[in-house]
């Protein structure tokens, strides 16, 4: 009777096993035969060569994130692997996947998958549903779903952004489960409550982040190589409102820009987000591309390592010389021609790298415009004829400067450091650091010089920053606001003045 009734409960417990096994949610391959290949041995040997031809960096130490390309195989592959081959022989028990929408348009936000299964022909990947639901419960911005997903085009295409990364990972990991992310917007605000919630939520060493990106599209090979160069050096130097910002307004192209800020930033707050470039290519450099409309990838590791500030920077006579040359030169231009002047870097190599910069002009010891780049948007020459233009005509603050003024004017420009968040208000030196606030949609920015001269300590600089930005004095102890400092080489005539 015992024997039966055992038989019976494993009879039982098989059927009900694959009652599970059918109600469970899958989605679907459905870029296999297009973007790589549907056979699995063929599959697995095309992944494994470029795997094989890739190399693993050992001075990387522990990884907290990779950002990798999601283009066709034979396009990005090694691209793909570069960064890929970095997992080989870490223990890694969650892959959380974060990719754009190519096929949908999502509300705002982050569109968390609510199956259990992603397919791929080397087999299905578990999804870890637990976390899945945690980051779902977070806030109204995060929604469990399918949609982004599973969404078909009327033509049948299917989203590929995450999907084309799961076959390098089955070949380097082998077992895993993922956390699949599509995000729907590439704000701001959306990549930093992703960024918190994915970094309160990581409870453990074993999880990595893959950002899923390719970067510019469709320009020249030369345009392309010089855009992402650009975007690529913010990424390194941690400087993640600098990216969001040009993403912004299309100086740089990434259609996974909003998954990259969102690594980045939750990288930073668990304690890493030093990030290094592996690899950059673009389609021109497969041997299926032509070089005249090409898509850039790059290959990048965001480790354990905290992020750095880089050395002080310094101009050189010549240089500084140059740029007072063109301030002048500019501001004159805009106010008798109404015309943008045309300048030149002279030849000089530190002129034609992209910086932030502010002119401010002065007049009798008095401020008379002050405006600037944040975010390196162009060669530094061109940066400060355009800013030093705008100082003199369209400062709100002022009439636009007159024709009479010009000889009483002053210029100091101040040429500024990358953006680095505080994470301790000590951190702060008045004197050295300028700062920015960002909460929501209000920003403001102080350059260092403007708390030595108005000989402000650290916690009244805080106050006139929050005061700047239009929120309240004590707005920086605001959870959802961020600070951050930057430094400023300052030079030109006007010292003492008061600044922007």
């Amino acid at each position: 009777m015992l024997k039966h009734s055992a038989t019976v409960f494993v009879a039982c417990a098989l059927l009900l096993t694959g009652c599970l096994a059918q109600d469970a949610k899958k989605r679907q391959a459905v870029v296999a035969g297009s973007f790589y290949p549907s056979d699995p041995g063929l599959l697995s040997r095309m992944v494994d060569d470029y795997l094989n031809a890739a190399k693993a960096d050992s001075s990387l130490g522990d990884i907290l994130g990779l950002v990798v390309p999601h283009a066709g195989y034979v396009y990005s592959g090694p691209v793909a692997a570069a960064g890929f081959v970095q997992l080989k022989g870490k223990k890694i028990d969650r892959v959380i996947l974060i990719a754009p929408s190519h096929v949908e348009r999502l509300a705002p936000g982050a569109a968390i998958y609510d199956g259990d299964y992603y397919q791929t022909p080397l087999g299905d990947v578990p999804v870890d549903t637990a976390f899945a639901r945690k980051l779902a419960a977070i806030g109204p911005l995060f929604q469990l779903t399918g949609a982004g997903h599973e969404t078909r085009t009327q033509d049948g295409r299917g989203e590929h952004a995450i999907e084309v990364q799961l076959p390098f990972l089955q070949r380097v990991l082998g077992s895993f489960k993922i956390v699949p992310i599509v995000v729907g917007d590439q704000r701001y605000q959306t990549c930093r409550s992703l960024g918190i919630a994915l970094a309160g939520l990581i409870d453990g060493p074993n999880t990595v982040i893959i950002a899923s990106s390719d970067l510019a599209h469709f320009h020249d090979y030369a345009q392309t190589v010089a855009m992402d160069t650009r975007l690529l050096a913010a990424v390194s130097e941690g400087d993640y409102l600098g990216v969001v910002r040009n993403l912004e307004r299309g100086v740089w192209e990434a259609c996974g820009g909003g998954p990259i800020v969102a690594t980045m930033m939750a990288a930073e707050r668990l304690g890493g987000g030093q990030a290094r470039v592996i690899k950059q290519a673009n389609s021109g450099d497969s041997v299926a591309g032509d070089r005249t409309r090409v898509v850039g990838y790059a290959a990048v590791a965001v480790t354990k390592s905290p992020s750095v500030p880089g050395q002080e920077y310094a101009l050189g006579k010549a240089e500084q010389d140059r740029l007072l040359e063109i301030a002048g030169k500019s501001v004159e231009t805009a106010v008798k021609q109404h015309t943008l002047y045309s300048s030149s870097d002279a030849g000089l190599p530190s002129l034609v790298q992209e910086r932030g910069a502010f002119v401010t002009l002065t007049s009798q010891g008095r401020l008379r415009g002050c405006i600037g780049y944040v975010a390196p948007l162009k060669p530094l020459h061109e940066t400060v004829r355009d800013v030093a233009a705008y100082a003199a005509t369209s400062d709100e603050r002022f009439l636009p400067v007159a024709a009479s003024e010009l000889d009483g004017l002053e210029y100091e420009i101040s040429v500024l450091s990358p953006l680095r968040r505080v994470k301790d208000i000590n951190e702060i030196e008045v004197g050295k650091h300028g700062l920015v606030i960002r909460k929501g949609s209000r920003e403001g920015l102080l350059l260092p010089q403007v708390a030595t001269e108005n000989k402000w300590d650290r916690l009244t600089f805080l106050q006139q920053i929050c005061e700047k930005a239009r929120l309240a004095p004590d707005a920086w102890k605001d959870p959802e606001a961020d600070v951050f400092c930057f430094t400023a080489f300052v030079f030109g005539k006007g010292k003492g003045q008061k600044g922007h």
